[in-house]
């Protein structure tokens, strides 16, 4: 059983158990139960963990989950998957393709762009001028293009487009956070306010009800200033 715990301590997680476990700690800093600081030293630690026990070793001492998530994290090795009416997940293929994909249109997008750009204005001033200019685009084409290659080859083998994906969400959870700490700062805040707000109206029923008399310097002081 041991042996068994180690092992599964020691094996590679997925995206999924990343994001479980970012999941939970949402919960823990909506609950209170996590500062802030804590959420976001913990969340960069959790999309930088690598095995199941660096996850495991973040969310401790806190409660387990109400509801088990659908990770390897929460179940089994070897549990049975589920009937045929469940939701297929997203194969990991499909997401690092979505990623990569993505990473490769911001970093080539801009460049397409201006020259698209050039090449057009290359072409007016030919077709103006009746003939076929020097093709200067090219100076500006040839270098810019080179160096986002080497960048296109070296980020790829880098893994810059999961690195990009897991900073975007840790300032999606980040944000979410705070947001959810600002609304219940304010619930709190209005809970503090009402009853002092409502203590001067109770007040002045008591006095209305029990009939006493206003205080001889609220209503009196019209006679007294008009002798």
């Amino acid at each position: 059983m041991l042996a068994g715990m180690e092992g599964r301590d020691g094996m590679r997680a997925a995206d999924a158990d990343r994001q479980a476990v970012a999941e939970r700690l949402r919960v823990a800093v909506d609950e209170g139960r996590l500062d802030l600081h804590e959420y976001d030293e913990r969340l960069q630690r959790t999309y930088a963990s690598r095995t199941y026990g660096e996850l495991d070793a973040l969310v401790t001492d806190l409660p387990a989950p109400a509801a088990p998530a659908a990770s390897e994290l929460a179940t089994r090795s070897d549990a049975v998957p589920a009937p045929s009416d469940a939701v297929p997940a997203r194969p990991e293929g499909a997401r690092s393709s979505s990623l990569t994909a993505r990473w490769l249109a911001e970093v080539w997008l801009p460049y397409l762009r201006v020259i698209a750009i050039v090449v057009t204005v290359w072409a007016v001033t030919s077709a103006l001028s009746t003939d076929l200019l020097y093709f200067w685009p090219a100076w500006v084409a040839g270098p810019w293009g080179g160096v986002l290659l080497v960048r296109t080859v070296a980020g790829l083998v880098g893994g810059e487009p999961q690195r990009q994906a897991e900073q975007r969400e840790r300032r999606r959870e980040r944000r979410r956070a705070k947001r959810a700490r600002k609304r219940e700062l304010a619930a709190a805040e209005g809970n503090t306010r009402d009853p002092e707000q409502a203590l001067p109206a109770a007040e002045e029923d008591r006095r209305i009800s029990g009939g006493e008399l206003p205080a001889a310097g609220e209503e009196r002081q019209g006679p007294v200033s008009a002798a």
